[in-house]
Protein backbone atom coordinates (compact mmCIF):
# COMPACT_ATOMS: atom_id res chain seq x y z
CA UNK A 1 0.00 0.00 0.00
CA UNK A 2 2.42 2.22 0.94
CA UNK A 3 4.08 1.66 -2.58
CA UNK A 4 1.13 2.65 -3.92
CA UNK A 5 0.86 6.04 -2.57
CA UNK A 6 4.07 7.19 -2.39
CA UNK A 7 4.56 7.82 -6.09
CA UNK A 8 1.16 10.09 -5.48
CA UNK A 9 2.75 12.25 -2.49
CA UNK A 10 6.40 12.02 -2.58
CA UNK A 11 7.64 12.23 -6.10
CA UNK A 12 6.47 14.39 -8.61
CA UNK A 13 4.35 13.75 -11.27
CA UNK A 14 5.77 13.25 -15.20
CA UNK A 15 5.30 16.70 -16.84
CA UNK A 16 3.89 15.26 -20.28
CA UNK A 17 0.92 12.78 -18.22
CA UNK A 18 0.75 16.12 -16.21
CA UNK A 19 -0.37 18.26 -19.14
CA UNK A 20 -1.87 16.07 -21.18
CA UNK A 21 -4.30 15.66 -18.74
CA UNK A 22 -4.30 19.18 -18.31
CA UNK A 23 -4.85 19.84 -22.00
CA UNK A 24 -8.35 17.54 -22.07
CA UNK A 25 -9.24 18.68 -18.43
CA UNK A 26 -8.80 22.23 -20.46
CA UNK A 27 -10.73 21.38 -23.85
CA UNK A 28 -13.76 19.56 -20.77
CA UNK A 29 -14.36 22.69 -19.21
CA UNK A 30 -14.61 24.60 -22.62
CA UNK A 31 -17.11 22.12 -23.73
CA UNK A 32 -19.05 22.32 -20.45
CA UNK A 33 -19.10 26.60 -19.96
CA UNK A 34 -18.04 27.94 -22.65
CA UNK A 35 -15.33 29.94 -20.86
CA UNK A 36 -11.92 28.98 -20.23
CA UNK A 37 -9.09 28.08 -18.49
CA UNK A 38 -7.16 31.63 -17.51
CA UNK A 39 -6.17 33.60 -14.57
CA UNK A 40 -4.73 36.75 -15.15
CA UNK A 41 -8.44 38.20 -15.72
CA UNK A 42 -9.35 37.71 -12.26
CA UNK A 43 -6.54 39.03 -11.13
CA UNK A 44 -7.77 42.12 -12.89
CA UNK A 45 -10.90 42.03 -11.67
CA UNK A 46 -9.30 41.37 -7.58
CA UNK A 47 -7.52 44.92 -8.22
CA UNK A 48 -10.76 46.24 -9.22
CA UNK A 49 -12.27 45.00 -6.15
CA UNK A 50 -9.83 46.05 -4.20
CA UNK A 51 -10.08 49.69 -5.53
CA UNK A 52 -13.62 49.26 -4.85
CA UNK A 53 -13.20 48.29 -1.61
CA UNK A 54 -11.06 52.08 -1.26
CA UNK A 55 -13.64 53.91 -2.79
CA UNK A 56 -12.32 54.49 -6.07
CA UNK A 57 -14.80 55.38 -8.56
CA UNK A 58 -14.23 52.79 -11.73
CA UNK A 59 -17.59 52.52 -13.35
CA UNK A 60 -16.25 54.33 -16.55
CA UNK A 61 -12.89 52.03 -16.86
CA UNK A 62 -13.65 50.54 -20.20
CA UNK A 63 -11.15 47.52 -19.23
CA UNK A 64 -13.11 46.38 -16.52
CA UNK A 65 -16.80 46.78 -18.80
CA UNK A 66 -14.41 44.35 -21.20
CA UNK A 67 -13.39 41.74 -18.63
CA UNK A 68 -17.16 41.62 -17.26
CA UNK A 69 -16.31 42.94 -13.56
CA UNK A 70 -19.47 42.28 -11.59
CA UNK A 71 -19.66 40.65 -8.02
CA UNK A 72 -16.84 39.51 -5.67
CA UNK A 73 -14.24 36.78 -6.81
CA UNK A 74 -16.20 34.50 -4.66
CA UNK A 75 -18.99 34.60 -7.12
CA UNK A 76 -17.21 34.11 -10.25
CA UNK A 77 -16.35 31.08 -11.48
CA UNK A 78 -13.08 32.53 -12.56
CA UNK A 79 -12.37 33.19 -8.98
CA UNK A 80 -12.90 29.95 -8.17
CA UNK A 81 -10.69 28.82 -11.20
CA UNK A 82 -7.81 30.82 -9.06
CA UNK A 83 -8.48 29.98 -5.43
CA UNK A 84 -9.35 26.30 -6.51
CA UNK A 85 -5.98 26.41 -8.11
CA UNK A 86 -4.55 27.77 -5.03
CA UNK A 87 -6.38 25.07 -2.90
CA UNK A 88 -5.39 22.18 -4.98
CA UNK A 89 -2.13 22.98 -4.68
CA UNK A 90 -1.76 23.77 -1.26
CA UNK A 91 -3.78 20.26 -0.33
CA UNK A 92 -0.95 18.75 -2.45
CA UNK A 93 2.02 20.43 -0.65
CA UNK A 94 0.65 19.43 2.75
CA UNK A 95 0.16 15.95 1.71
CA UNK A 96 3.58 15.52 0.61
CA UNK A 97 4.88 17.11 4.12
CA UNK A 98 6.74 19.49 1.56
CA UNK A 99 5.02 22.86 3.20
CA UNK A 100 8.49 24.91 4.85
CA UNK A 101 8.74 29.13 4.95
CA UNK A 102 11.67 29.49 2.71
CA UNK A 103 13.23 32.98 2.38
CA UNK A 104 15.36 34.44 -0.07
CA UNK A 105 18.98 34.40 0.32
CA UNK A 106 19.08 38.17 -0.94
CA UNK A 107 16.46 40.69 0.18
CA UNK A 108 16.70 42.05 -3.45
CA UNK A 109 15.07 39.31 -4.82
CA UNK A 110 11.56 40.81 -2.95
CA UNK A 111 12.02 43.96 -4.99
CA UNK A 112 12.79 41.74 -8.15
CA UNK A 113 10.26 39.60 -7.74
CA UNK A 114 7.95 42.69 -7.29
CA UNK A 115 9.14 44.07 -10.52
CA UNK A 116 8.90 41.38 -12.20
CA UNK A 117 5.09 40.72 -11.09
CA UNK A 118 4.02 44.03 -12.18
CA UNK A 119 6.01 43.68 -15.56
CA UNK A 120 4.50 40.29 -16.27
CA UNK A 121 1.11 41.15 -15.06
CA UNK A 122 0.82 44.71 -16.99
CA UNK A 123 2.05 42.61 -20.37
CA UNK A 124 -0.45 39.98 -19.51
CA UNK A 125 -3.58 42.15 -19.53
CA UNK A 126 -2.26 44.09 -22.82
CA UNK A 127 -1.63 40.97 -24.56
CA UNK A 128 -5.42 39.89 -23.24
CA UNK A 129 -4.08 36.53 -21.38
CA UNK A 130 -0.86 35.25 -19.75
CA UNK A 131 0.42 31.38 -20.43
CA UNK A 132 -2.76 29.86 -19.98
CA UNK A 133 -4.57 32.64 -22.20
CA UNK A 134 -2.54 31.95 -24.77
CA UNK A 135 -0.96 28.41 -24.70
CA UNK A 136 -3.89 26.36 -23.13
CA UNK A 137 -6.88 28.14 -24.59
CA UNK A 138 -5.75 30.71 -27.44
CA UNK A 139 -4.20 28.06 -29.45
CA UNK A 140 -6.96 25.33 -28.74
CA UNK A 141 -9.39 27.79 -29.43
CA UNK A 142 -7.46 28.61 -33.38
CA UNK A 143 -7.23 32.28 -32.24
CA UNK A 144 -4.15 33.91 -34.13
CA UNK A 145 -3.44 36.18 -31.19
CA UNK A 146 -2.00 32.95 -29.59
CA UNK A 147 0.67 32.76 -31.91
CA UNK A 148 2.03 35.97 -31.48
CA UNK A 149 1.62 35.98 -27.98
CA UNK A 150 3.98 32.80 -28.24
CA UNK A 151 7.04 34.62 -30.34
CA UNK A 152 6.98 37.21 -28.15
CA UNK A 153 6.72 35.24 -25.00
CA UNK A 154 9.82 33.24 -26.18
CA UNK A 155 11.74 36.52 -27.18
CA UNK A 156 11.30 38.41 -23.92
CA UNK A 157 11.95 35.54 -21.91
CA UNK A 158 15.14 35.46 -24.09
CA UNK A 159 16.05 38.57 -22.61
CA UNK A 160 15.02 37.83 -19.67
CA UNK A 161 17.40 34.79 -18.95
CA UNK A 162 20.39 37.82 -20.63
CA UNK A 163 19.13 39.83 -17.80
CA UNK A 164 19.35 37.35 -14.60
CA UNK A 165 22.82 36.20 -15.26
CA UNK A 166 24.22 40.12 -15.05
CA UNK A 167 25.90 40.67 -12.28
CA UNK A 168 24.10 43.59 -11.69
CA UNK A 169 21.00 41.42 -11.37
CA UNK A 170 22.60 38.93 -9.34
CA UNK A 171 24.16 41.16 -6.94
CA UNK A 172 27.21 40.27 -5.05
CA UNK A 173 27.73 36.46 -3.94
CA UNK A 174 26.46 35.63 -0.43
CA UNK A 175 28.33 33.32 1.82
CA UNK A 176 26.65 30.78 3.94
CA UNK A 177 27.78 27.92 6.47
CA UNK A 178 27.22 24.78 5.49
CA UNK A 179 24.37 23.30 7.01
CA UNK A 180 24.74 20.91 10.20
CA UNK A 181 23.31 17.06 8.98
CA UNK A 182 20.97 16.73 11.68
CA UNK A 183 21.46 13.15 13.18
CA UNK A 184 17.82 12.13 13.44
CA UNK A 185 15.30 13.94 10.50
CA UNK A 186 12.22 15.17 12.58
CA UNK A 187 9.17 14.50 9.99
CA UNK A 188 6.17 17.12 10.07
CA UNK A 189 3.53 14.34 10.68
CA UNK A 190 0.74 16.75 10.95
CA UNK A 191 0.69 18.54 7.55
CA UNK A 192 -1.29 15.23 5.74
CA UNK A 193 -3.99 15.62 8.37
CA UNK A 194 -3.91 19.20 7.71
CA UNK A 195 -4.20 18.97 3.68
CA UNK A 196 -6.91 15.95 4.45
CA UNK A 197 -8.99 18.35 6.58
CA UNK A 198 -8.77 21.03 3.85
CA UNK A 199 -9.80 18.91 1.29
CA UNK A 200 -12.88 17.52 2.85
CA UNK A 201 -13.89 21.05 3.56
CA UNK A 202 -13.24 22.33 -0.32
CA UNK A 203 -15.07 18.99 -1.60
CA UNK A 204 -17.58 19.86 0.83
CA UNK A 205 -17.96 23.24 -0.84
CA UNK A 206 -18.10 22.07 -4.49
CA UNK A 207 -20.64 19.89 -3.20
CA UNK A 208 -22.88 23.23 -1.53
CA UNK A 209 -22.11 24.89 -5.05
CA UNK A 210 -23.98 21.92 -6.94
CA UNK A 211 -26.72 21.30 -4.38
CA UNK A 212 -27.65 24.72 -4.26
CA UNK A 213 -28.05 25.05 -8.05
CA UNK A 214 -24.89 27.36 -8.55
CA UNK A 215 -23.26 24.48 -11.64
CA UNK A 216 -21.25 27.61 -12.94
CA UNK A 217 -19.56 27.81 -9.61
CA UNK A 218 -19.13 24.46 -8.94
CA UNK A 219 -17.11 23.67 -12.20
CA UNK A 220 -15.05 26.37 -11.32
CA UNK A 221 -13.92 24.82 -8.22
CA UNK A 222 -13.82 21.42 -9.10
CA UNK A 223 -11.74 22.41 -12.20
CA UNK A 224 -9.49 24.87 -10.55
CA UNK A 225 -9.01 21.82 -7.86
CA UNK A 226 -7.96 19.43 -10.71
CA UNK A 227 -5.74 22.07 -12.57
CA UNK A 228 -4.08 23.16 -9.08
CA UNK A 229 -3.31 19.16 -7.95
CA UNK A 230 -1.76 18.99 -11.86
CA UNK A 231 0.68 22.34 -11.62
CA UNK A 232 1.58 21.43 -8.31
CA UNK A 233 2.47 17.69 -8.78
CA UNK A 234 4.00 18.15 -12.52
CA UNK A 235 5.86 21.58 -10.95
CA UNK A 236 4.72 22.71 -13.91
CA UNK A 237 5.73 26.40 -14.89
CA UNK A 238 6.24 28.03 -18.10
CA UNK A 239 9.15 30.09 -16.84
CA UNK A 240 11.10 27.54 -16.70
CA UNK A 241 10.09 26.20 -19.84
CA UNK A 242 11.47 28.64 -22.07
CA UNK A 243 14.12 29.89 -19.49
CA UNK A 244 15.72 26.50 -19.13
CA UNK A 245 16.24 26.31 -22.86
CA UNK A 246 18.03 29.03 -22.54
CA UNK A 247 20.00 28.63 -19.84
CA UNK A 248 20.92 25.00 -19.49
CA UNK A 249 19.54 23.43 -22.85
CA UNK A 250 16.77 21.53 -20.49
CA UNK A 251 13.96 20.59 -22.76
CA UNK A 252 11.41 18.53 -21.09
CA UNK A 253 8.94 21.10 -19.62
CA UNK A 254 8.71 22.86 -22.88
CA UNK A 255 8.14 19.47 -25.00
CA UNK A 256 5.77 18.52 -22.66
CA UNK A 257 3.66 21.88 -23.02
CA UNK A 258 3.62 21.65 -26.79
CA UNK A 259 2.69 18.06 -26.52
CA UNK A 260 -0.47 19.23 -24.05
CA UNK A 261 -1.02 21.84 -26.27
CA UNK A 262 -1.23 19.46 -29.37
CA UNK A 263 -4.05 16.99 -27.63
CA UNK A 264 -6.30 20.10 -26.20
CA UNK A 265 -6.34 21.39 -29.99
CA UNK A 266 -7.67 18.27 -31.69
CA UNK A 267 -9.85 17.47 -28.72
CA UNK A 268 -11.49 21.16 -28.56
CA UNK A 269 -12.05 21.15 -32.57
CA UNK A 270 -14.08 17.93 -32.10
CA UNK A 271 -16.31 19.82 -29.06
CA UNK A 272 -16.77 22.74 -31.26
CA UNK A 273 -17.86 20.65 -33.94
CA UNK A 274 -19.86 18.61 -31.87
CA UNK A 275 -21.47 21.40 -29.68
CA UNK A 276 -21.76 24.12 -32.22
CA UNK A 277 -20.11 26.39 -29.57
CA UNK A 278 -18.14 29.58 -30.71
CA UNK A 279 -14.21 29.72 -30.31
CA UNK A 280 -13.11 32.40 -28.03
CA UNK A 281 -11.01 34.81 -30.40
CA UNK A 282 -8.78 37.34 -28.77
CA UNK A 283 -7.94 40.89 -30.52
CA UNK A 284 -4.42 40.27 -32.53
CA UNK A 285 -2.53 43.60 -32.46
CA UNK A 286 0.98 45.35 -31.50
CA UNK A 287 -0.47 44.55 -28.35
CA UNK A 288 -0.29 41.09 -28.40
CA UNK A 289 3.44 41.18 -29.10
CA UNK A 290 4.34 43.80 -27.05
CA UNK A 291 2.60 42.54 -23.99
CA UNK A 292 3.60 39.02 -24.95
CA UNK A 293 7.48 40.70 -25.00
CA UNK A 294 6.72 42.33 -21.52
CA UNK A 295 5.02 39.06 -19.80
CA UNK A 296 8.17 36.98 -20.87
CA UNK A 297 10.42 39.65 -19.31
CA UNK A 298 8.04 39.82 -16.42
CA UNK A 299 7.93 36.01 -15.42
CA UNK A 300 11.72 35.57 -15.79
CA UNK A 301 12.67 39.07 -13.29
CA UNK A 302 9.78 37.14 -10.74
CA UNK A 303 11.32 33.62 -10.92
CA UNK A 304 8.29 32.14 -12.52
CA UNK A 305 5.41 32.80 -14.28
CA UNK A 306 1.23 32.74 -12.77
CA UNK A 307 1.89 28.97 -12.71
CA UNK A 308 4.58 28.67 -10.96
CA UNK A 309 3.83 31.69 -8.55
CA UNK A 310 0.61 29.72 -7.46
CA UNK A 311 2.24 26.32 -6.53
CA UNK A 312 5.44 27.69 -4.95
CA UNK A 313 3.39 30.17 -3.14
CA UNK A 314 1.66 27.28 -1.55
CA UNK A 315 4.84 25.34 -0.55
CA UNK A 316 6.26 27.91 0.98
CA UNK A 317 8.07 30.01 -0.86
CA UNK A 318 7.95 34.07 0.45
CA UNK A 319 9.49 35.51 -2.44
CA UNK A 320 5.86 34.65 -4.45
CA UNK A 321 4.20 37.05 -2.53
CA UNK A 322 5.43 40.11 -4.16
CA UNK A 323 5.32 38.53 -7.30
CA UNK A 324 1.54 37.76 -6.78
CA UNK A 325 0.85 41.17 -5.55
CA UNK A 326 2.85 42.68 -8.49
CA UNK A 327 0.42 41.02 -10.79
CA UNK A 328 -2.28 42.06 -9.61
CA UNK A 329 -0.71 45.39 -9.62
CA UNK A 330 0.37 45.14 -13.07
CA UNK A 331 -2.98 44.20 -14.26
CA UNK A 332 -4.89 46.97 -12.40
CA UNK A 333 -2.06 49.22 -14.02
CA UNK A 334 -3.03 48.17 -17.35
CA UNK A 335 -6.70 48.08 -17.04
CA UNK A 336 -6.25 51.89 -16.09
CA UNK A 337 -4.11 52.80 -18.76
CA UNK A 338 -6.42 51.02 -20.86
CA UNK A 339 -7.93 54.07 -22.03
CA UNK A 340 -6.50 56.79 -19.53
CA UNK A 341 -3.10 56.57 -21.10
CA UNK A 342 -4.21 56.04 -24.19
CA UNK A 343 -3.14 52.33 -24.32
CA UNK A 344 -5.68 51.17 -26.55
CA UNK A 345 -5.88 53.66 -29.41
CA UNK A 346 -2.23 52.88 -29.36
CA UNK A 347 -1.69 49.58 -29.25
CA UNK A 348 -5.05 47.42 -29.88
CA UNK A 349 -7.56 50.11 -32.04
CA UNK A 350 -6.13 48.91 -35.12
CA UNK A 351 -5.95 45.42 -34.62
CA UNK A 352 -8.66 42.79 -35.82
CA UNK A 353 -9.88 39.07 -34.30
CA UNK A 354 -8.49 36.39 -35.99
CA UNK A 355 -9.79 32.76 -35.73
CA UNK A 356 -8.59 30.14 -38.54
CA UNK A 357 -11.94 28.16 -37.97
CA UNK A 358 -13.11 31.09 -39.76
CA UNK A 359 -10.75 31.68 -42.40
CA UNK A 360 -9.81 28.28 -43.15
CA UNK A 361 -12.42 25.94 -41.43
CA UNK A 362 -11.99 23.14 -38.96
CA UNK A 363 -9.33 20.72 -41.17
CA UNK A 364 -7.10 23.91 -42.28
CA UNK A 365 -7.44 25.28 -38.81
CA UNK A 366 -6.29 21.82 -37.01
CA UNK A 367 -3.72 20.81 -39.38
CA UNK A 368 -2.34 24.81 -39.18
CA UNK A 369 -2.35 23.96 -35.66
CA UNK A 370 -0.64 20.54 -35.22
CA UNK A 371 2.11 21.81 -37.94
CA UNK A 372 2.93 25.02 -35.84
CA UNK A 373 3.25 23.26 -33.28
CA UNK A 374 5.64 20.34 -35.02
CA UNK A 375 7.63 23.76 -35.60
CA UNK A 376 7.63 25.01 -32.38
CA UNK A 377 9.12 21.21 -31.04
CA UNK A 378 11.41 20.74 -33.65
CA UNK A 379 13.21 24.45 -32.93
CA UNK A 380 12.71 23.05 -28.91
CA UNK A 381 15.05 20.31 -30.06
CA UNK A 382 17.47 22.36 -32.20
CA UNK A 383 18.09 24.51 -29.48
CA UNK A 384 18.64 21.79 -26.71
CA UNK A 385 20.77 19.89 -29.49
CA UNK A 386 22.76 23.49 -30.18
CA UNK A 387 23.17 24.05 -26.27
CA UNK A 388 24.97 20.97 -25.29
CA UNK A 389 27.15 20.70 -28.85
CA UNK A 390 28.37 24.12 -27.67
CA UNK A 391 28.70 22.82 -23.94
CA UNK A 392 30.74 19.74 -25.34
CA UNK A 393 33.15 21.99 -27.47
CA UNK A 394 33.71 24.86 -24.38
CA UNK A 395 34.75 21.41 -22.19
CA UNK A 396 36.96 20.38 -25.00
CA UNK A 397 38.46 23.47 -25.74
CA UNK A 398 39.31 23.79 -21.60
CA UNK A 399 40.57 20.37 -21.55
CA UNK A 400 43.08 21.28 -24.38
CA UNK A 401 43.97 24.83 -22.86
CA UNK A 402 45.16 22.57 -19.93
Amino acid sequence: MKKMIQPIFQRYWNPYVVLLVAGILSSVYFGLTSTVWAITGEFTRLGGDLLQLFGVDISSWQYFEMVHLKGTTWSRPDGWIVWGMFSGALIMVLLSNNFKIRLPQQKRRYVQGLMGGIVAGFGARLALGCNLAAFFTGVPQFSIHSWIFIVATGIGTFFGAKLTKTRWWKGRPTLTRGAKRPSKVQKRIIQPYVGGAIAILYIGLMIYFFVTGQKLLGLGALFGLAFGILIERGQICFTSAFRDLFLVGRSIMAKAIIAGMALSSVLTVIIIAVYDLTPITQIAALSTFVGGTLFGLGIVMASGCETGMMYRLMEGQVLFLPVFAGNIIGATFLAYAWDHLGIYHVLVKNGTKINLLDSIGPIGAITATLAMLGVLYALTMNLEKRYHRNLSLKKGMNVNAN
